[in-house]
């Protein structure tokens, strides 16, 4: 009968830790790389700081009193916490009333989103994927009409809505907020057009899809992310307008939410600051839902746009 000899097990071979060994000399290049890194982000940084302060201070100062606002010593803390701007705000009867204000400037706005959209899209399309007589005039007139300020065309505004019976509606007042937003979302979506290669829609068309559905299946996913920046920049613009809104909607039940956080200023009273921040801030509230929103939607887009391309 053999013995059978076991065999210990080799032993592992032992790394040396890492860090022990001699370090290696940092390149020039990547130590001037480094360094550039800890400059931008610094930037970036200082930047978030300066772009977020403002907003900060806004909803510092509306849970603040009044009496502290007007203070020599500025309070960067809410130390003595109140909500009776709110209160002011939201259920004060010395003034027009917050909810009606919301829902005009809620009703104007997305109408004039819905509409310069629909317009813009299909002028759009009209542009870059036709060629016809007066092409390239149409285009320097958009271009053209971008440029006129809104608030030379006051007077005429007023004289056209008020001969169409017009004044404090809803409707004058999109009316007038398409027109203004109309030419830049022409010319934002006519690029995003421009980077969709037709050679895409003929593919399909070889595939066995018909022309329309060439388009809403290949080229309508792509341009979604087009159609939501352009959608945000309509929907910023009109809810912020203050001037055309103060001249369009006159009468208080009217007002949007710019021309009503006006009524906290008057000219023979004191200016109840921390008011207005209260209703700055509830008015911003819509606008980051909005975006928080738009931007998921903004990212599917995006990626729905890379797997079909």
């Amino acid at each position: 009968m053999t013995a059978v000899i076991a065999r210990p097990a080799p032993a592992p071979a032992v790394r040396p830790a890492r860090g022990d060994g001699p370090r290696r000399p940092i390149s020039p290049a990547r130590l001037k790389r480094q360094l550039w890194t800890i400059v931008l982000s610094a930037i970036a940084v200082v930047v978030f700081l300066v772009s977020v302060f403002p907003v900060y201070w806004m909803v510092n100062t509306s849970l603040l009193p009044n009496n502290l606002i007007r203070g020599p010593v500025p309070h960067f803390w809410p130390d003595e916490l109140t909500f009776r701007n709110y209160e002011l705000v939201l259920f004060g009867d010395t003034r027009a009333p917050f909810l009606p204000a919301l829902g005009n400037s809620l009703a104007v706005t997305l109408l004039t989103v819905m509409v310069a959209l629909l317009f813009a899209f299909l002028a759009a399309l009209a542009v870059t994927r036709f060629r016809f007589r007066g092409r390239k005039a149409f285009i320097l007139t958009i271009l053209v009409i971008q440029m006129i300020p809104g608030e030379a065309m006051i007077v005429s505004t007023f004289r056209v809505l008020d001969g169409w019976q017009l004044l404090n509606t809803i409707a004058g007042l999109t009316l007038v907020y398409v027109a203004t937003v109309l030419p830049f979302t022409i010319w934002t979506l006519r690029g995003f057009v421009n980077g969709v290669p037709i050679e895409l829609e003929e593919a399909a068309m070889i595939d066995g899809c018909t022309r329309t559905q060439a388009f809403w299946k290949v080229t309508f996913p792509l341009l979604a992310p087009g159609l939501v920046a352009t959608g945000v920049f309509a929907f910023i613009q009109a809810w912020n307008e203050f001037l055309l809104a103060l001249v369009v909607m006159s009468r208080p039940e009217m007002m949007t939410l710019p021309v009503w956080l006006r009524t906290f200023q008057q000219a023979t009273q004191t200016t109840n600051w921390a008011a207005i921040m209260a209703g700055s801030t509830l008015m911003a509230i819509p606008v980051i839902i909005f975006f928080l929103i738009v931007q998921g939607r903004m990212t599917s887009g995006l990626v729905a746009g890379a797997v079909k391309g």
